[in-house]
């Protein structure tokens, strides 16, 4: 475990003398992959890493998110120009959309002659996106126990009506983020990403902000030389790359109207 430690915060910010399991060794082991084998997904791992999925807490046990698997290379590759270019999706052999999904919950309470004005809050928006998130998390361990790589992708997020369109998704539903799924292509395997220090995330008893002024720079620090071998052309620091995302609009991808888009869509219309 001591060497899974030092590569997800480096050498010098690592905890040491933590407990372990498999199943922790399994989460730090995580990476990012972004180039896949065309083979098939062995027999039944699509349903048991759903199944996986659906173990994820839920709110209330509402379970308002569905997912769907996309296999067909002209949508895979549609789903990969909405989202700016991104070639992994198209060659990993399965991609699946996470939808926040309150449709299913209206079309329930019709059937049972109930209202549903609560789906049209802010809260169940929230309600929906976590449990999609919660949920494929849990998909994004039972892959990776299973030897399968993933790679999330929030760019499904840029266009979100034409992705709806594309999967006929009804009103209220809206797909959240994408995740590839396969087998890592040769080469293509990734390295474990430092994470910030544990003294920038974990707060013991209040919040204080002023106080990871320390860890982050420790953390600017690891992610140079984590870039100087695994990605020799980014310089910036992961401060100056972290304000440059968050700098404006420009630098949303489009999704600074996604509120607007979602209205349209169906969510937080009492809002």
């Amino acid at each position: 475990m001591t060497n899974l430690l030092d590569q997800r915060y480096g050498a010098a910010n690592a905890p040491s003398a933590l407990p372990t399991s498999a199943a922790i060794d399994l989460m730090l082991s995580h990476r990012s992959v972004r180039g896949y084998k065309p083979d098939p997904l062995p027999n039944g791992a699509l349903e048991a890493i759903v199944a996986a999925a659906q173990s994820a807490a839920t709110s209330s046990n509402l379970q308002a998110w569905s997912v769907i698997a996309v296999t067909d290379p002209a949508a895979k590759a549609e789903c990969a120009a909405l989202a700016g270019g991104q070639k992994h999706i198209e060659e990993c052999p399965v991609f699946l959309l996470f939808v926040a999904d309150l449709a299913r919950l209206n079309r329930v309470a019709d059937r049972a002659g109930l209202p549903h004005a609560g789906n049209d809050s802010l809260e169940m928006f929230l309600v929906a996106s976590i449990d999609a998130a919660l949920a494929a998390q849990n998909a994004v361990i039972a892959a990776e126990s299973l030897g399968l790589s993933t790679v999330y992708i929030g760019a499904m997020r840029n266009k979100p009506e034409a992705v709806a369109s594309l999967f006929g998704l009804p009103q209220g539903a809206a797909v959240v983020f994408g995740l590839c799924l396969g087998s890592a292509a040769e080469g293509k395997g990734g390295a474990i990403k430092p994470r910030l220090p544990q003294e920038a995330v974990l707060h013991r008893g209040r919040y204080d902000l002023a106080a990871q002024d320390d860890a982050i720079a420790r953390y600017d620090a690891a992610m140079a030389d984590f870039n100087a071998r695994e990605n020799p052309s980014v310089k910036a620091h992961w401060t100056v790359h972290s304000a440059r995302r968050v700098a404006g609009q420009e630098s949303l991808s489009g999704r600074h109207v996604l509120m607007q888009a979602l209205r349209r869509m169906g969510f937080f219309k009492a809002e």
